[in-house]
């Protein structure tokens, strides 16, 4: 897989039939000309295809010709980007406190066995 490969949540077939407000697209075409955007980093962001995008550009770009622009600054889009990446780190980071919880328990278990005596905490006993 490439630097920018992504599995997409949705399906080809919900991808199909989705639809954007002219304003929306208006609003990512300026983002992309301003230079906050590029039509990659929208492209994964909405899981639209760059065709498509490049299509919005030639229909609503104010400019008269458009522009690929390198210089990036912080918008709404990379904001997205980012976020969708904290959240795969922390699930990531979840499964890993659930294993080793799991791993306690069992733990906990084998050594209550072995040794004949109650480790866990009884919830019902008064302190």
């Amino acid at each position: 897989m490439g630097k920018y490969s992504k599995s997409f949540t949705q399906t080809v077939k919900e991808r199909q039939y989705r639809k954007f407000s002219d304003t929306f697209k208006k609003q990512k075409v300026r983002e992309i000309e301003q230079g906050k955007s590029t039509v990659s980093e929208v492209s994964r962001a909405y899981e639209v295809s760059s065709n498509a995008i490049y299509k919005w550009i030639r229909k609503y770009s104010t400019k008269s010709k458009p522009e690929r622009t390198i210089v990036e600054s912080k918008s709404e889009t990379q904001k997205i980007l980012a976020l969708q990446k904290k959240v795969a780190e922390l699930e990531r980071k979840l499964g890993q406190k659930q294993i080793q919880l799991e791993f306690n328990d069992k733990m906990i278990e084998i050594a209550e066995k072995k040794f004949n005596i109650s480790i866990k905490k009884n919830s019902n006993t008064k302190r």
